[in-house]
């Protein structure tokens, strides 16, 4: 018996304790299509203490800057992406980062998209989870994340005069991968 202790115990050291790393994490991504179906982007989330890292890289949008929002609903029916409903809001607040009543669980940064039409956005926001709870972007209609035509004001409400949306994608749990077995001791 001892010795099965002691080689479990080198096999934890040697593996860096497996249990503990970052694939551990709930994790989700979105692809993101515009209004014609064909791929514009992908994002990656991942939960990280109280908050969720998201990084959106987009190519072939229009220059300039683009409000981003995470949507109450997970669909995204074109060509306008209605279907996402209004923004990811569980504490009934108003829109905008800046708006003292605000913001809404769903409000991003903007993200700028340059010459060549590719962008990336890079933010951690502690009013959403990937795990459970009112917050959890995995309740019960799922999300989604959404680019619109226009830049957030960050104030107004309830849109921040983001105009029209023009990419959207579905956020959708990664499962972690799953050990593989210790074979050979």
């Amino acid at each position: 018996m001892r010795r099965i202790v002691v080689r479990v115990a080198w096999l934890l050291a040697l593996t860096g304790c497996a249990g503990l790393t970052v694939g551990d994490r709930p994790a989700a991504r979105a692809e993101l299509r515009d209004a014609t179906g064909r791929a514009v982007g992908t994002a990656r989330l991942e939960q990280v203490g109280d908050g969720v890292h998201l990084v959106l890289e987009l190519t072939g949008l229009p220059p300039g800057v683009h409000a981003v929002h995470l949507h109450a609903v997970g669909r995204c029916d074109p060509p306008d992406f209605a279907s996402a409903g209004g923004h990811f809001n569980p504490g009934k607040r108003q829109h905008g980062l800046e708006n003292p009543q605000g913001p809404h669980a769903g409000d991003l940064p903007n993200i700028t998209i340059d010459a060549d039409g590719t962008g990336r956005l890079e933010t951690v926001t502690e009013r959403v989870t990937l795990g459970s709870g009112p917050t959890s972007l995995f309740d019960a209609d799922g999300s989604a994340l959404v680019v619109h035509a226009r830049p957030d004001d960050f104030r107004t409400d309830p849109a921040g005069l983001a105009g029209a949306r023009i990419a959207c994608g579905i956020v959708v749990k990664v499962e972690p991968p799953k050990p593989e077995p210790v074979r050979g001791y």
